[in-house]
């Protein structure tokens, strides 16, 4: 999967870390079957926003007035799995709610952005969001022990 990074926050964004986290967690979909190789060929988009940027975003698209961790676009663009819209300030916070590092966060709503944009919804009902919580919990399990 190429990834391009647009980072228009003020946070540094750990390029490195993107990469190889996004690497592992394409072979770790591919293997358990949940994407095609053309899925896995497809580019994606992160872009990284500050808080004010981000709630707009998500006031304009979800009618949600408080900047949240990530928002997924859909790409009209056959050769793009679409975006990610990412808050690095949110991500920071929730990392330390979560015990967890920033990087190790940003990973998880990674996993969890992409999930989106593969069609999962935990919005929809239980069901739909036991199975996503499952897949993105042992892919972030898996990814986290390497």
């Amino acid at each position: 999967m190429e990834i391009q990074i647009i980072n228009s926050a003020k946070t540094k964004v750990p390029k490195k870390f993107i990469t190889e986290w996004m690497n592992a967690y394409v072979a770790h979909l591919l293997k358990k079957k949940l994407i095609k190789k053309t899925t896995a060929e497809k580019d994606l988009v992160l872009v990284f926003l500050d808080k004010k940027a981000a709630k707009k975003l998500n006031h304009e698209f979800r009618g949600k007035d408080y900047a949240t961790d990530v928002l997924s676009f859909d790409s009209v663009d056959p050769s793009s799995l679409g975006e990610l819209v990412m808050c690095p300030e949110v991500l920071i916070k929730q990392a330390k709610e979560h015990g967890l590092s920033y990087q190790h966060e940003l990973g998880y709503m990674l996993i969890h952005g992409v999930l989106h944009l593969l069609g999962y919804d935990h919005e929809t009902n239980e069901k739909d969001a036991e199975q996503m919580f499952k897949i993105q919990d042992e892919a972030f399990d898996k990814l986290r022990s390497k």
